[in-house]
């Protein structure tokens, strides 16, 4: 078989992703604390930018200046006298010279303060301070150290000894499966209640001895003997158990339902997250007014001082590292400016759209939240759907109903008898409001809140129901049926 070279012509059509649509889709899907970090970096290792009102024009090399001040004439006659290859030479080839001092502004105080003790930290505080041998402590760091988060145990005794023997030196004495016990209760008797159960029931338990509930008392024996028929409110039954009245057990459940069922609750590292909105929304007369967030974002421009650089090395015909340098920041300069100033108008017209297709519900709240996804915002501005997305991702729009994520307004929608659909958060609100109206001797169950539904000319299935009341973390109507 012969093998022969040959010359085609092939015409084919491909998006290429060039370095300016790059850095566009890039920061348009930034949040706004990111962005404000990345203008921060360009910024600092790009020397053509700088803060100011300022902006390089679209469509020219070098932006049009107007008659210099004589402040600007200063500088001009001053930057004559630099030796601008030696410059760029130190700059580029790095300087090995004296540095001056550089004043940084301080961080933000609250990236200062110290953050508060977790739950291993502070249960590792109090075995410190324990009066305990060495070897019963380090037997309960490790015990602390397998507990989750919540505060719940989750290594057995076993595999706790077998951790410690793993890490045992040679001239120690081997441990025993009592010293561990041992270990497990030292750290169960430390602050917070509760802390160190294997499971939930171990943790009630646990809390309702710093109670001063004795072992035979009702609460203890619920937990301790009848637990899954506690769980599942059997409570009738478990007053004829006990020999007891109904109604001396209600005081008895509310001391249960009072204990925490996630002990390493209070200490948890989770700091809280201050959310700022990029777009505001407010009523101007009968108009709808969409005002962008500028505040901490610095407006860009580029050098004075570097464009006359430039064009005194066009002018005197110097083409070397330098200029080629300067073109260089130049180009990326221009390319964030008009990338930061398409991520605005994008954003603007994704929540003008917003604004357009929810003006029922910016009047008259969430029951007339209309169902919309993002194909009806893409086609209403002439864009694609993935560019929506990426706008309306971890952005927040204030409006006179409160702060909302954008992907709040994107909900899908349920069919009606008559009238458009309704979105799947009115639908919600619906199933709230029938269940806060409803008798607690008996609650309507997901059948009777899907036929209330469709009374209201709303077709939803009992499932889809059940699934809207568990997101709103609403109980069952068993468990919120009220027995006493």
């Amino acid at each position: 078989m012969a093998l022969e070279q040959k010359l085609s012509l092939r015409l084919q059509q491909k998006l290429v992703m060039t370095p300016s649509l790059q850095q566009a889709i890039k920061l348009l899907q930034m949040t706004r604390m990111e962005l404000v970090g990345e203008i921060a970096q360009e910024l600092e290792e790009n020397p053509i930018l700088e803060e100011g009102d300022d902006t390089f024009e679209e469509g020219s090399e070098e932006a049009p200046t107007e008659e210099a001040s004589s402040e600007d004439k200063e500088h001009e006659e001053a930057m004559e006298e630099i030796d601008l290859e030696a410059y760029f030479n130190d700059y580029l080839e790095g300087s090995t010279g004296p540095k001056t001092f550089e004043p940084r502004e301080a961080p933000p105080i609250e990236n200062t303060l110290s953050t508060e003790d977790d739950l291993y930290d502070h249960l590792l505080w109090q075995v410190h301070m324990s009066d305990i041998s060495e070897r019963l402590r380090g037997l309960a760091e490790l015990v602390i150290g397998n507990l989750d988060p919540d505060g719940f145990l989750t290594a057995s005794d076993e595999e706790i000894l077998d951790l410690a023997e793993r890490g045992r030196e040679d001239d120690v004495e081997p441990f025993t499966l009592e010293e561990v016990r041992q270990a497990v209760a030292l750290v169960r008797g430390l602050d917070p209640p509760g802390v160190a159960g294997r499971d939930l029931r171990e943790s009630l338990e646990e809390q309702l001895r710093r109670l001063g509930e004795e072992e035979d008392s009702l609460a203890m024996r619920m937990v301790r003997d009848d637990w899954e028929a506690a769980l599942k409110r059997q409570f009738p039954s478990l007053a004829k158990k006990y020999g007891v009245p109904l109604a001396e057990l209600e005081p008895v459940v509310e001391t249960i339902r009072g204990l925490e069922t996630r002990p390493g609750r209070l200490y948890g590292a989770e700091r809280t997250h201050y959310v700022t909105p990029d777009v505001y929304v407010k009523k101007v007369g009968n108009d709808w007014v969409i005002q962008l967030n500028d505040d901490g974002l610095p407006r860009l421009r580029i050098s004075k001082a570097y464009r006359r650089m430039l064009r005194k090395m066009k002018a005197e015909g110097k083409e070397g590292e330098a200029q080629q340098y300067i073109k260089e920041k130049l180009r990326s300069a221009v390319w964030l400016i008009k990338s930061l100033d398409q991520r605005q108008r994008t954003i603007y017209k994704v929540a003008e759209s917003i604004v357009r297709q929810q003006r029922a519900f910016l009047e008259n709240g969430i029951e007339y939240l209309r169902p919309m996804v993002l194909r009806d915002v893409a086609e209403d501005i002439g864009m694609h759907e993935s560019t929506v997305s990426r706008v309306v991702s971890n952005k927040y729009i204030h409006t006179p109903r409160g702060l909302c994520p954008m992907k709040f307004f994107f909900h899908s929608g349920i069919d009606r008898e008559y009238g458009e659909d309704i979105s799947s958060l009115t639908v919600k609100r619906k199933i709230e409001h029938l269940i806060e109206a409803e008798n607690p001797d008996k609650p309507l169950s997901d059948s009777a809140l899907a036929k209330a539904l469709k009374r209201e000319g709303i077709n939803i299935a009992r499932r889809t129901v059940a699934k809207y009341r568990d997101e709103l973390s609403i109980p069952s109507s068993t468990h919120r049926k009220q027995i006493f």
